[in-house]
């Protein structure tokens, strides 16, 4: 008798098998597993919109810049509340100065890298014609050869009297020293008890260019960025880190499942074997020494020669 084909080979030669049975996933440590990955779900869903937050946040500060940066200048006496009273929707808006720079209360902002290079900023108190002050970052300028300071800073024309900027919000005041002339960042509240007149405190001007401009001036500072970043695409990872939590879960149940089938059926054949080994097999008739029949295998061909034929 051939042994009986596995359930490998049942599976492959397509016969009919018993349904896979799932009960078991209603056992305490099959729930336990699927709240396990509800929870992960719901953290992967806690980051996702996290991600698709920080999206929403740099997409309006894009199109900020897509709608101010290259409008049309506004003059500072229609647009002097961009200073004093701050709007973000106003962020990047140009708008020309006119009135006197007070070179001699020149400030840099200390630790302002750029390009991976470390370097300062440089601020020049602006006493605009209608009376209050703007601060005009005028540029970028790398540290120099002694520590602490750059080595020049150059000055603006002295006969410069119109600016051209673009309006920024002021910094948050950061719990650091700076030396005499310096200031740890563009917090306007601290600027303006450094500078005369009344400095306009909640926002201040990019430099765009000055008339008369100088022969040599700072760096220009970095235009904004137009990317959005890679936050939508974290999102969605994040989403799918989320179904796939669920997928190892389930795919773990129907590898159980399949692999209680086949141990089924393997008992089921082995039973079958063992019980095929255990009938009776049919006793053999016995022959004398040298091959001659017995008494009884004498009869029973006498027997079928004298039994009539019908």
């Amino acid at each position: 008798m051939s042994p009986a084909p596995t359930p490998a080979v049942e599976e492959a030669r397509g016969e009919d098998l018993p349904p896979l049975r799932f009960g078991f996933v209603l056992s305490p440590g099959w729930i336990f597993g699927f709240v396990v990955c509800i929870l992960f779900a719901l953290l992967c869903h806690g980051l996702a919109q996290w991600q698709w937050d920080r999206r929403v946040e740099v997409m309006h500060q894009v199109n900020r810049v897509l709608e101010n940066y290259d409008d049309d200048p506004v003059p500072f006496s229609q647009a002097s509340a961009m200073f004093t009273a701050f709007d973000t929707e106003d962020e990047w808006t140009p708008v020309t100065l006119t009135g006197e720079y007070l070179e001699e209360q020149t400030l840099v902002v200390r630790n302002r890298p750029r390009a991976g290079r470390p370097g300062y900023e440089v601020l020049v108190p602006f006493r605009t014609q209608e009376g209050p002050v703007v601060i005009v970052d005028r540029g970028w300028l790398p540290i120099g050869s002694q520590p602490g300071r750059p080595d020049a800073i150059p000055a603006p024309h002295p006969e410069a009297r119109e600016v051209l900027v673009r309006v920024k919000p002021g910094e948050p005041a950061l719990d650091r020293d700076a030396p005499e002339g310096q200031v740890p960042s563009i917090d306007l509240a601290r600027i303006a008890g450094l500078v005369d007149g009344p400095v306009a405190d909640t926002a201040y001007g990019l430099m765009v260019e000055e008339t008369p401009a100088p022969e040599v001036r700072p760096n220009a500072l970095v235009e904004p960025t137009l990317d959005e970043g890679p936050h939508l695409s974290y999102a969605i990872q994040w989403y799918i880190f989320a179904a796939m939590g669920f997928g190892v879960w389930g795919y773990s149940a129907w590898m159980r499942a399949r692999n209680d089938r086949a141990d089924a059926l393997e008992d089921a054949e082995d039973d079958g074997m063992l019980a095929a080994r255990r009938a009776p097999r049919p006793q053999q008739q016995r022959r004398r020494r040298g091959g001659r029949p017995s008494d009884e295998e004498v009869e029973d061909a006498l027997q079928d020669v004298t039994a009539p034929r019908g």
